[in-house]
């Protein structure tokens, strides 16, 4: 007997929500997300024996971070790879920069493009990746990342940012990326 599924073929049928990870040092922890990326502490409580703290930047979702006690001293591996923050604009980028830089619990900054973004990867203070990137208005093909300057102008960045899109097979606007997209997800029909 086979069964039939409703399809997924729309943008808000399967939404991303928030994440949890475990944490060594909650206080410090907290601190770092809600200092440095503005996050603002909704809710904290013990559930056992894991203390949780909920942290949003959005007034319509609880949280979008749980950070929770029990993460062991030395994993010796971190499982996150990255957690990615968009900001609208490169003097958004700049602040956040600023904020990692001036708290002290940042390490590991880098300052990249993907020709499809500006970004700054750095570490948290336990060492998990952390990425606040800006879209630019093109696509090309990943994985593509080159340093980058922040402290040029925004024209050059910009400049630099879409000649290295540029300079790629499948350069396109992010717009014509975005349609082959919803029709390859099956969200238009449009050709």
């Amino acid at each position: 007997m086979s069964t039939s599924f409703p399809p997924l073929n729309r943008p808000d049928s399967v939404v991303f929500s928030h994440m949890g990870f475990y944490v060594r040092d909650l206080e410090k922890m907290a601190r770092f997300y809600k200092h440095v990326l503005g996050f603002t502490e909704t809710d904290r409580g013990d559930l056992g024996a894991v203390q949780l703290v909920f942290l949003s930047r959005n007034p319509a979702e609880h949280h979008q971070v749980v950070l929770a006690t029990g993460r062991p001293q030395d994993p010796g591996f971190s499982v996150i790879n990255q957690i990615s923050f968009r900001v609208p604009d490169l003097a958004t980028l700049r602040a956040v920069l600023a904020r990692a830089q001036a708290d002290g619990g940042a390490s590991d900054i880098q300052p990249a493009t993907h020709g499809n973004a500006v970004s700054v990867y750095l570490r948290d203070p336990e060492g998990n990746r952390i990425e606040i990137f800006m879209d630019t208005p093109w696509y090309c093909e990943q994985p593509l990342r080159e340093p980058i300057n922040l402290d040029q102008p925004d024209e050059a960045i910009l400049a630099r940012a879409e000649a290295i899109a540029r300079s790629r097979p499948r350069f396109q606007s992010r717009a014509q990326w975005q349609a082959s997209m919803a029709r390859l997800m099956g969200y238009s029909t449009e050709a």
